[in-house]
């Protein structure tokens, strides 16, 4: 999940100068160019009465208060999408029967409601940030995902579990998210893009620490005592926000829930079922890559845990140059590629039987999963005349999408059981690696039907 949306506010002083500035044509061709520049002003909206300082005092571009709040949502992304992403290591543990007894499938269950929780509640929290209760959602999203942990940590059963990480967990980070984003704005406009990218690398860090200390504390420990100093680093972190982040800005308008208008909007829905079919082969390859080396031998324990860090360290890369170009070339150029080339190196899990070999697919699947992370976003910021709803667009996009997590890993679990000895990895590498085949090849045609089917076109 990791599965990512965290670089839609990548963006820069032009957003600010080109909307206040130019009509509507000209706006339209700075979206174009520049979509997630718009993302970020879109989010954002900084327009309001502001909640302390000069009324419509610019945004201070540095200084010590602006750069608390990039420290603070670097916590908030490394507990939020950065826990999403370890759960690859619960999957490859909870199938060794230490805590309870349940089929690949119904494990899987976890992590996907986890990140729909994540999804869903991100695109109802939007309104709340807009209306000031920015600190209630620091706290309560905070005291959520703590106390998910420590329910977890006395969890025996699959239910409690679902309850605990799943749900309780998920909601906590979903409220977390959006503050994560949406305050970075309002602080900076030239230095937007650094101030977001520094940001959003706490997911990858997140993604990193807390598999390697989860592994490491299980013979130590064991389990509950495991889960429990998770908890308690995830507390630790989280008072930095709560203590430095302030809302600097109001929004000049609360965003809707709901914009009945995208259902009518072909190239926008179009975009967001095709990357919901995407995103089933993507936790696919997040859930079950770790489990893949362990059950059939390929790694040994130790290693099956490790490849969840190395995805996530290789996720980095694919999480920001992707972006940078998709600013020269379009982002529809950058997405499809990327798709086709995660279905491809899915579907060489078939032919894999060394560690070395996992070891390169992970690495690969790591890189290119990024793209399909990172741009979602940016794809409904262009392909989104009003830039009014774009807000409400891209939480919409992302709920929907959130289906495509709730299908891939009960999916793959199930196939893989409906074989002798469970070991079915021939259907479940099929099912990744078609989707976003798939995907990719219904990108190509939103392309054509956007711009034709001429290389050069920026798109």
């Amino acid at each position: 999940m990791d599965s990512e949306p965290k670089d839609l506010e990548n963006a820069s002083d032009k957003a600010t100068d080109s909307l206040d500035h130019h009509g509507s044509t000209d706006e339209e061709k700075f979206e174009h160019d520049h979509p997630e520049e718009a993302a970020a002003e879109a989010e954002a909206q900084p327009k309001g009465p502001p909640a302390g300082g000069p009324p419509g005092g610019p945004p201070p571009n540095g200084g010590l208060q602006a750069w608390l709040q990039v420290v603070g949502s670097w916590c908030l992304f490394f507990n939020t999408w950065g826990l999403l992403n370890t759960f690859g290591v619960y999957q490859t543990y909870y199938a060794s029967g230490a805590i309870f007894t349940a089929t690949s499938s119904d494990i899987s269950w976890i992590g996907s409601v986890q990140a729909l929780a994540l999804l869903l509640t991100g695109a109802f929290v939007g309104p709340v940030f807009d209306r000031g209760y920015f600190r209630y959602l620091l706290v309560g999203g905070g005291f959520l995902v703590v106390f998910g942990h420590m329910m977890l940590s006395l969890s025996h059963t699959l239910w409690q579990a679902v309850l605990a990480q799943g749900l309780c967990v998920g909601i906590g980070a979903g409220m977390l998210f959006v503050p994560a984003v949406a305050i970075m704005p309002t602080y900076f406009t030239t230095n937007l893009g650094l101030a977001i990218g520094l940001a959003a690398s706490g997911s990858s860090m997140g993604g990193i620490i807390y598999p390697i200390m989860f592994y490491k504390l299980i013979p130590e420990v064991g389990f509950p005592w495991a889960v429990r100093i998770l908890g308690f680093t995830v507390l630790a972190t989280l008072l930095i926000p709560i203590s430095v982040m302030k809302m600097r800005l109001k929004p000049a308008k609360v965003r809707a829930l709901f914009d009945p208008s995208a259902f009518t909007d072909l190239p926008y829905i179009w975009c967001v079922l095709t990357c919901t079919v995407g995103y089933i082969g993507l936790y696919v390859g997040i859930f079950y890559l770790s489990y893949f080396g362990q059950s059939t031998g390929i790694t040994n324990e130790s290693l099956s845990f490790y490849l969840v860090p190395i995805l996530n360290a290789a996720s980095v890369l694919g999480r920001t140059v992707p972006n940078w170009i998709s600013d020269k070339i379009g982002p529809l150029n950058v997405i499809t590629p990327g798709a086709l080339l995660m279905g491809v190196i899915l579907l060489c899990n078939l032919g894999v039987h060394t560690s070395s070999g996992l070891i390169a697919t992970v690495f690969f699947f790591g890189l290119f999963s990024g793209i399909f992370i990172a741009l979602p976003p940016v794809l409904f910021v262009v392909l989104t005349k009003n830039k009014a709803v774009v807000g409400t667009r891209i939480g919409m996009g992302f709920a929907i999408m959130g289906c495509g997590v709730l299908i891939g890993g009960p999916a793959a679990g199930a196939i893989l059981e409906n074989s002798a000895g469970g070991q079915n990895w021939t259907g479940v590498w099929l099912l990744g690696g078609i989707c976003p085949l798939g995907a990719a090849v219904s990108f190509v045609m939103l392309r054509g039907y956007r711009a034709g089917f001429q290389p050069m076109v920026k798109v």
